[in-house]
């Protein structure tokens, strides 16, 4: 429920690009705009998602009796998928390129589901589809050219990117962590400390600056160590919920909310000498977002304990074929790069804001139907 949802919020909060004049609280704010929208709290949201689903994952394969070299070859895979994916998607958002832009973007997205598409285990063709799938991507790697030659590059990785490099650092964590999980909150403390260390404070002024620990951090692709702190934290509060199986609902939802309001009040505290920034992944911006995702989590899981999660079945394919989800709009993509539309003058406001709801709405039914089909990605 909490990844759909997260979801769901993602691919509606995506298409306001496409509308005028959305109220600012449902937007992006500026990089040095003390505060945070909607908008600002998704991505991260995924990434505690993500982090929620690690030891459910990984302690999953152990049952089933995989080696510790399997689930690490496992880790890699999936790393590797969604680096490949983040770099194309990356390149085509961020960059103009040479050629017939349309095209390229609906042959990437063939690509990619040929590629990752949860065949039946049993169709033999499911290996000649990968084959051709990664033969795809790579023809269209190496046509791939900017107005003035430039190749594919890594740029900022884009936003699968960056799940992928959150997912390797967080799964190796616990995976390394497994017999000593202490080591775990002590990580993430690690990564706050060397968050605050390298962040301009409001005045201007670094604690540390550049340091050996913040170094290594940048070694492992995590940036100012903001992405891992979030998928970090989700690994942590399963932990956490698995220590309370036993205690009642209403007991865990208390226990919950209490630790939200720690984080919250750690964030106050962080926020007088820091701003809170996405796009810097400024430290309260992670408290304050992971303070919400606590919240709502727990608020999920006594609605799990009490049944009432009837409401969810419309958006469950967006927690089950997340990732088609996420492929979908993409595809319409495809169609405003052909068509070329203007943006209406009428989708302004909240106008615009309900089409973006209907947009979302769209998506799911898309992916539900490819689900249907026998087509979901599955990294």
């Amino acid at each position: 429920m909490f990844r759909g949802l997260t979801m769901t919020l993602m691919v509606f909060v995506n298409e306001f690009w496409k509308v005028l004049n959305v109220p600012h609280w449902m937007e992006h704010t500026a990089t040095l705009e003390d505060g945070m929208g909607l908008s600002d709290i998704v991505f991260p949201m995924f990434l505690f998602a993500m982090g929620l689903s690690i030891p459910y994952a990984l302690e999953r394969r152990q049952e089933k009796g995989y080696s510790t070299e399997s689930t690490l070859g496992h880790i890699i895979s999936r790393t590797f998928a969604l680096l490949v994916m983040g770099v194309f998607i990356c390149n085509q958002e961020s960059r103009e390129m040479a050629g017939n832009r349309g095209l390229w973007l609906l042959l990437l997205i063939i690509g990619f589901f040929l590629t990752w598409n949860q065949y039946p285990k049993e169709w033999k063709p499911a290996r000649w589809c990968r084959l051709t799938g990664a033969l795809l991507l790579t023809g269209l790697a190496l046509y791939y050219r900017t107005p003035d030659g430039h190749h594919l590059q890594s740029l900022w990785w884009g936003i699968l990117g960056l799940i992928g490099w959150t997912y390797l650092f967080c799964s190796l964590a616990y995976l390394l962590c497994r017999e000593r999980k202490w080591i775990l909150p002590l990580l993430w403390l690690g990564l706050c400390l060397v968050n605050l260390s390298v962040m301009r404070m409001r005045d201007g002024s670094v604690l540390i600056g550049p340091n050996v620990l913040a170094d290594l951090v940048r070694a492992l692709q995590l940036g100012t160590g903001s992405c891992a702190i979030m998928g970090l934290g989700g690994v942590l509060l399963t932990l956490a919920d698995g220590q309370l199986q036993k205690e009642s609902a209403g007991k865990r939802l208390g226990l919950a909310f209490a630790a939200a309001a720690v984080l919250l009040v750690l964030g106050m505290a962080v926020h007088t000498g820091w701003i809170i920034s996405k796009n810097l992944g400024t430290l309260p911006w992670c408290l304050f977002v992971l303070a919400l995702s606590a919240a709502l989590y727990a608020v999920l899981r006594y609605m799990e304990r009490r049944g009432w999660t009837g409401w969810f079945k419309p958006l469950s394919v967006a927690g089950t074929a997340t990732l088609t989800v996420y492929m979908i709009p993409y595809l319409f993509v495809v169609l405003w790069v052909f068509v070329e539309p203007t943006i209406a003058p009428w989708l302004t406001g909240w106008v615009g804001v309900a089409k973006c709801a209907l947009m979302a709405a769209v998506y799911l039914a898309c992916a539900w139907g490819l689900t249907k089909a026998g087509i979901k990605l599955k990294i």
